[in-house]
């Protein structure tokens, strides 16, 4: 059976739960907040499955047939504008939709708990939009992945690349109706963390409830510099990397997963059919398509994706690109995060201490962060937003 003695070995990725006949595995959550396997050893039968799935102790091979690799904007500028990018997994998702298939992905529910689940309608996309800086409950998907597949249907699931080395040993089959999307991970927060700052936020904000969450929000200064944005009945928050604290503790390693510390995920080559991420340097690479309203990078690994971009390439304004230039200097596809030396500290506080005092207490409004945000808001939207970007970065991390 699964035990899992080091957290650096588990990307709660909820294969060995759901391969499990006899349903002797739960998820349980740590005192980090991240979710990993409990065996009930009064009902485990003992077979072994759940440790033949585990991804990260059973990798597979990567057998990429060829690879191309674009820049693209979708055409519909609302698409474009509720995604993260470029809006390439909602032309994609249409696609699937468009054959009687089922979309999975990650959304929030009413708690703004981010979980996986399916829609098999285009007018439901819309809530796999915007990229969740947290990491998703997979649930059931796995098995109702499989149902779906062996039903003959076309099937869509993306998430993060260990979510779908997960789903792959799961499946420990290669559905030819199966498309999988990962999109390019550098960590997965707690969702604990999450939790905690929007109990901060409904704080200094005075509100009760919020109505939205957007973890990069274009609307206010566009898509160089999208921000943290929550929306409430009577109020509104935008703020961006330099000065929100949930962004801040993400970027700067304290809240992320132990396994990511440690990723065998971190590779060009995938076992996905789609691989897709941002794309800011899009000046450099193409400059017609370079609005600041969001670009895409996608890798096609395979006939098959390739396949299915060409049948969707019209719904994009779009340029092919050399792999060499796609993946130039994305550290996020070789190279794993080094977790913050205050790390352990950091969870320690996170149930001790008042969300008010333990966020203030890390991510304080220093005259640094002002200087920052000073700086991305003034030249945002010049040609000089990039080159001193650099400079506060710089400035910031003295």
């Amino acid at each position: 059976m699964i035990d899992i003695k080091e957290k650096s070995k588990c990307c709660g990725c909820t294969a060995c739960k759901n391969i499990c006949p006899v349903n002797a595995i739960k998820m349980i959550e740590d005192d980090e907040g991240f979710l990993y396997p409990k065996v009930d050893q009064k009902i485990c039968i003992n077979c072994g499955l759940c440790e033949k799935v585990c991804p990260i102790t059973n990798k597979l091979n990567l057998k990429n047939e060829m690879q191309k690799a674009y820049v693209v904007n979708n055409k519909d500028d609302q698409v474009r504008m509720e995604s993260t990018s470029g809006g390439a997994f909602t032309a994609i998702a249409e696609y699937v939709i468009s054959k009687n298939g089922v979309v999975f992905g990650a959304t929030f529910d009413d708690e703004f708990y981010v979980h996986h689940t399916y829609v098999e309608n285009k007018e439901e996309l819309g809530k796999f939009r915007g990229s969740k800086y947290v990491q998703s409950d997979v649930k059931e998907c796995f098995k109702e992945t499989k149902n779906f597949l062996d039903s003959g249907r076309l099937v869509c699931f993306s998430g993060t690349p260990c979510q779908i080395q997960g789903l792959k040993k799961y499946l420990q089959y290669e559905y030819e109706n199966l498309i999988t999307v990962d999109v390019v991970c550098r960590a997965v927060p707690s969702p604990l963390v999450l939790k905690k700052y929007i109990e901060y936020q409904k704080i200094k904000l005075n509100v009760d409830k919020f109505n939205a969450i957007a973890f990069r929000n274009k609307e206010k200064y566009g898509y160089k510099y999208s921000t943290m944005t929550l929306k409430s009945d009577n109020n509104s928050y935008y703020q961006g990397v330099e000065t929100d604290p949930y962004l801040r503790a993400f970027f700067k390693n304290y809240s992320d997963r132990p396994a990511c510390f440690d990723c065998k995920f971190r590779n060009p080559n995938r076992v996905s059919d789609f691989t897709i991420w941002d794309c800011f340097t899009i000046g450099e690479i193409c400059k017609e398509l370079d609005d600041n309203k969001g670009t895409t990078r996608v890798i096609v690994h395979n006939k098959k994706a390739i396949e299915i971009f060409n049948e969707i390439k019209n719904k994009f304004n779009y340029e092919e690109i050399s792999m060499d230039v796609a993946t130039n200097n994305v550290k996020e596809l070789k190279t794993a995060p080094i977790p913050n030396e205050k790390r352990n500290e950091f969870f320690n506080d996170i149930r001790i201490l008042p969300p008010d005092k333990f966020f203030e207490k890390y991510f304080p409004d220093s005259i640094k962060v002002k200087v920052e945000r000073r700086i991305r808001k003034i030249f945002v939207h010049t040609t000089l937003y990039n080159k001193l970007k650099k400079v506060a970065k710089k400035l910031i991390n003295k």
